[in-house]
């Protein structure tokens, strides 16, 4: 069973911060069809280049910024099926949610159910006062998910480093 201190529990879900062994994990995940499609390549291919991403990314975010990516685990399995959280982005003035999850835990509410506990979070424990997140236009089941979350759509934008247009969403604590 994979370690890593337990941030929230859903009814279905446990989500926890990464480790290093979470290595297979990140590696499987971050080269699926849809991380590669809405997310982009991070160039995660091997062991160590795993490491590298979870040492540089989720954990140093964690000892930075008091959040950051955590895995989304089957309560009753234990089985890793995605990560969600918080980021700090340095062209944001808030953290935006993110998510992503294995090919064969998607259509079964997961992403929902644990999006939603993530912002009940951030606003509850973290006393954030707002949220956005940020989706590519044509990842419709992301648009989606967002909305039945409660957010809205803020603007479109295009991103300075890539020059992809991008549409950010929000939610304040005082629309939960």
């Amino acid at each position: 069973m994979l370690k890593g201190r337990i941030i929230l529990q859903t009814e279905r879900l446990s989500l926890h911060q990464l480790t290093l062994t979470d290595t297979p994990f990140i590696i499987e995940l971050l080269n699926t069809e849809g991380w590669l499609k809405y997310i982009g390549d991070r160039n995660v291919k091997t062991a160590d280049q795993a490491r590298q991403y979870l040492i540089n990314g989720p954990l140093k975010s964690y000892a930075d910024n008091g959040f950051g990516l955590y895995r989304v685990t089957l309560k009753n399995s234990h089985t890793p099926i995605g990560l969600c959280g918080l980021i700090k982005r340095t062209y944001l003035p808030y953290p935006d949610i993110g998510y992503a999850f294995l090919p064969g835990a998607t259509g079964k509410g997961y992403a929902e159910e644990i999006t939603k506990a993530v912002i009940r979070f951030a606003f509850n424990e973290l006393q954030l006062e707002k949220i956005f997140a940020i989706t590519l236009p044509g990842n419709l089941p992301s648009v989606k998910l967002l909305l039945k979350t409660g957010m809205r759509l803020e603007e479109s934008f295009v991103e300075e480093k890539s020059n992809v247009i991008l549409n950010r969403y929000s939610i304040s604590n005082k629309e939960v």
